[in-house]
């Protein structure tokens, strides 16, 4: 059946039922997250970590058709939060065709709209307004201007129509009568300077603007929701109590309460499904290491618990590390991509730029926190996989004095030669299974979490340094003056012999 393009044929449609004329946008979104409840369909798919907590007290706010305010630090998915809104909106709604503000054919807001249907009657055009079209965001910085939210009278369509200024038709409407019949986002919301809150109250409470002062009021539909960081309130604004009173839900984000939480998050945003002709493979215990590092970092008294640590840092660390690995399998062209413990180490500037530090922790270096942090989340995913696995083989091996030397560039074949002069090390990788997979790959990313795990419990040492591979080409050595190109070398020894 196709859809109505003029009032008339709109008046001799479903559209015309009592039920859906005037329902409100906020009636609207009630409705429909009622049949989803009804149904037991997922209400925000995607939104993960927050059946338990937000998820409720949400779903709470929109049966209430209350404006809200999600607030949280960094990272805790406010924005994608509001925009998930949407899906408890209609598929599209029908709009008198050119208006600016969303006219409903049935009820008119604007003189534009009015004048249209006093001109053309039942053929007035209509056109649709789909979901995704419905839903207004404005990120909220000082100078942001009450015509930016509101509207302003714009001189130039007065001097071209001839109507006065205080008339509906010069006026030039803001974000907020644009986003009538829809969704109204604003983000970062102490941000927002003082008086632009105050401009926000009327539309609030009582469901109108005013712009600019004249006599013209438009008695908007909209769903207002917001998002904050608390500390913000302080550090570079703060909501004003009046606007605060007029939210009808504060509604509390939080980071992923458990390691396997935020495995899942990191899962569903990382890049990790790449159009290679490699196949990659990401090994349960990376995935868990680099989850670990963003907890031990919201655990670190030297990072800014104020700040946080987003969940974007274990999204980053992980993409970056696969890709330190897809470089290494495309110059050595393997034909697996198994990212190891070495390309978190490689990964290092996705920690560095995503964590704030105190002052304690600006005086250790941004770089030597990350390495702590990988090193102490290497040992608590090696005591989850080794607490029954033999050991002492593998640290007497380095308490003789011996090396390990591994670069981090090295094929997999290589350096497997290389951990099998290491007592019972492979066969350990072997016994406990925990490595996903049997290639050299494989066996070489879960032997180097063993090591790291050693290391953790200050049983071996650890040292990086700048080496030669020995993969070079005549024409990469002529570029660099001479020799090979640069490696990134692990040396493993007996636990002290190393500075």
């Amino acid at each position: 059946m196709s859809k109505p393009t003029t009032l008339g044929e709109l008046k001799n449609s479903p559209w015309n039922d009592p039920a859906l004329r005037g329902r409100s946008v906020k009636d609207e979104m009630r409705h429909n997250l009622i049949r989803k409840l009804e149904s037991g369909e997922t209400i925000f798919p995607g939104i993960v970590g927050y059946e338990d907590s937000v998820v409720p007290q949400l779903v709470n706010a929109v049966l209430a058709r209350h404006n809200l305010i999600l607030l949280g630090r960094r990272g805790q998915a406010k924005s994608r939060i509001l925009r998930a809104l949407t899906v408890l909106l209609d598929d599209e709604i029908p709009i008198v065709a050119g208006s600016e503000v969303n006219d409903d054919p049935f009820a008119p807001l604007s003189a534009f709209a009015r004048d249209a249907i006093a001109e053309h009657g039942d053929w007035t055009p209509v056109s649709w307004l789909p979901r995704n079209a419905r839903f207004v965001e404005k990120l909220a910085t000082p100078d942001v201007t009450i015509a930016d939210i509101i509207g302003d009278i714009d001189p130039i369509k007065a001097a071209k129509s001839g109507f006065q200024l205080g008339n509906e038709l010069t006026m030039h409407y803001g974000l907020l009568p644009r986003a009538n019949r829809a969704i109204f986002a604003i983000n970062e919301l102490p941000d927002l300077a003082g008086k632009i809150q105050v401009g926000l109250f009327n539309i609030m409470q009582e469901g109108d603007v005013q712009i600019k002062g004249f006599p013209v009021r438009l008695k908007l539909d909209v769903a207002i929701v917001f998002s904050a960081n608390p500390e913000d309130y302080t550090a570079r604004g703060k909501i004003i109590t009046p606007l605060k009173d007029r939210i009808g839900a504060e509604i509390q984000t939080h980071y992923p309460n458990t390691v396997e939480e935020g495995i899942r998050i990191t899962e569903q945003e990382a890049w990790t499904a790449r159009a290679t002709a490699r196949p990659l493979h990401v090994p349960r215990f990376i995935k868990s290491v680099v989850e670990n590092i963003a907890f031990l970092a919201r655990e670190d008294q030297r990072v800014d618990k104020r700040s946080g640590v987003s969940q974007r840092l274990p999204i980053s660390l992980l993409e970056t590390a696969v890709s330190n690995a897809e470089r290494r399998a495309l110059l050595n062209r393997e034909d697996l991509i198994v990212p190891r413990i070495s390309d978190i180490y490689a990964a290092l500037p996705a920690i560095t730029g995503k964590i704030e530090l105190e002052y304690e922790g600006e005086q250790v270096g941004a770089e030597k926190i990350a390495r702590e942090l990988i090193r102490a989340a290497c040992g608590r995913v090696y005591d989850d996989y080794l607490t029954l696995a033999e050991t002492g083989r593998i640290v007497d091996f380095f308490n003789q004095g011996k090396h390990l030397k591994i670069s981090d560039l090295a094929p997999a074949a290589e350096c497997l030669e290389k951990l099998r002069q290491i007592k019972s090390l492979i066969e350990t990788v072997e016994m406990i299974n925990f490595a996903e997979g049997s290639s050299p790959a494989h066996l070489v990313a879960a032997a180097e979490l063993v090591l790291e795990g050693l290391h953790a419990q200050r049983k071996v040492s650890r040292n990086e340094e700048r080496g030669y591979g020995k993969a070079a080409t005549e024409k990469q050595r002529r570029r660099r003056g001479g020799g090979d190109f640069d490696d990134d070398f692990t040396d493993w020894g007996g636990f002290g012999s190393l500075n």
